[in-house]
């Protein structure tokens, strides 16, 4: 399969949707481009109308549907930023939209759809099972199935990316960008490297969702038995047709990240960029960590910023510990009064900001002697992890760690 997308193609994209998307800012990274010896910019899709990129292909397709196709309608499975951007484009242009999520779609995400305008259904476990119901909607009602990456009209407006980023940065040396069914890299690589053919294209998908990198490895379509991520926005077990057939003429390179990384990437963007990304909107800046070179312009997409505050504070909590930012551990006091107020002492010598503190007498081994004090303290580095350790155990308290 032989596709060619070329620059023209994907500004004529642009001007079909211009009027609607925020062209999203392009900001440079002190601390990211300090770390990795690189001048690093972040394009910010995560501030996009609609938390994410794909707003600007879903809008890009349903506005070259014909009179007809508007009439009847759209339909799309998603459970996640692609039902959103189709919700968002359908109102627009005062067509009908179903969208079909799995019945395991967190509220937020659901709300904010029919916030948009879309009718939701929920259905089945997953989204193969929404998918299959979606293509079911299809064909019994006549409505137009939007898919969130296969589609040359999809793809098209996922390129509008690439075409502002080389806007704000005529010179970018290289440009990454997440995969999860590979319509982004596809519209960016498209634009790109028309315009610029010596210019880097990088993908980056989780490790545990690998089927573009394994694809584009083996030069065959490949599909996984399953994916394991924390980076739900690219999930994805088998890659489009047209995608893979593009990325595998236009990519340089397709590199793959732990969820650690990820999330160590998240933590550091909200805390020195005050940036709120979703996990995989976040993969583009672990991806640089693998890189080898110093001295280029990289641009790192940022793919979307939707991410429900619980999963947000469980992230932020993980990439806290991994980085030795928070300590839990507990030790057994003899239950006398004033114990509680030694270990408060040293904790206040050492600077450690107490978190939370747990004093619980039915977790002792001998409850009518000792009691357990379950304490989880800010701390900043593993040196002063240790030097609490340490410090504890000189006095007699023996340190159980827990996280």
């Amino acid at each position: 399969m032989d596709i060619n997308l070329s620059a023209e193609d994907i500004k004529e994209a642009y001007k079909h949707i211009e009027d609607v998307v925020v062209k999203t800012p392009l900001l440079y990274s002190p601390v990211f481009s300090n770390l990795y010896d690189n001048q690093i910019y972040m394009k910010c899709e995560n501030l996009q109308i609609t938390g994410a990129y794909k707003l600007r292909g879903a809008l890009n397709k349903i506005r070259e549907l014909s009179i007809e196709q508007k009439y009847h309608g759209v339909v799309c499975a998603s459970a996640g930023n692609h039902a959103q951007g189709v919700a968002y484009a359908s109102s627009l242009e005062k067509t009908n939209a179903i969208i079909v999520m799995p019945k395991t779609t967190p509220y937020l995400k659901v709300q904010s759809t029919r916030d948009f305008g879309g009718k939701v259904i929920l259905h089945g476990d997953c989204y193969d099972d929404a998918y299959q119901e979606a293509k079911r909607i299809e064909e019994e009602e006549g409505a137009t199935f939007i898919h969130p990456f296969d589609d040359i009209e999809i793809i098209k407006g996922q390129g509008t990316v690439g075409l502002e980023i080389l806007n704000q940065l005529p010179d970018a040396d290289i440009i990454i960008c997440p995969i999860g069914g590979g319509g982004l890299i596809s519209g960016v690589a498209s634009y790109a490297k028309s315009v610029n053919p010596n210019i880097k294209i990088i993908g980056v998908q989780a490790e545990g969702a690998n089927a573009m990198k394994r694809s584009f490895d083996s030069k065959k379509h490949t599909t996984l038995d399953s994916v394991n991520t924390i980076a739900e926005g690219i999930a994805v077990k088998r890659p489009g047709e047209l995608t893979f057939a593009i990325t595998k003429k236009l990519a340089d390179e397709i590199i793959t990240v732990k969820d650690n990384m990820i999330v160590d990437s998240l933590v550091m963007l909200c805390e020195k960029h005050k940036l709120l990304a979703e996990a995989s909107g976040a993969a583009s800046l672990a991806a640089l960590k693998k890189l080898e070179i110093t001295n280029k312009k990289i641009v790192c997409i940022l793919s979307g910023g939707n991410i429900d505050m619980l999963t947000l504070t469980s992230l932020l909590n993980n990439g806290l510990v991994s980085r030795g930012r928070l300590f839990c551990f507990s030790v057994e006091l003899p239950n006398s009064p004033g114990q509680l107020n030694k270990v408060s002492q040293i904790l206040s010598k050492l600077g450690a900001n107490v978190v939370r503190l747990e004093h619980n007498q039915s977790k002792a081994h001998n409850r009518f002697i000792n009691v357990q004090l379950e304490i989880t303290v800010e701390t900043n580095g593993f040196e002063h992890i240790q030097q609490i350790k340490q410090t504890f155990e000189e006095n007699n308290y023996f340190v159980t760690l827990h996280y």
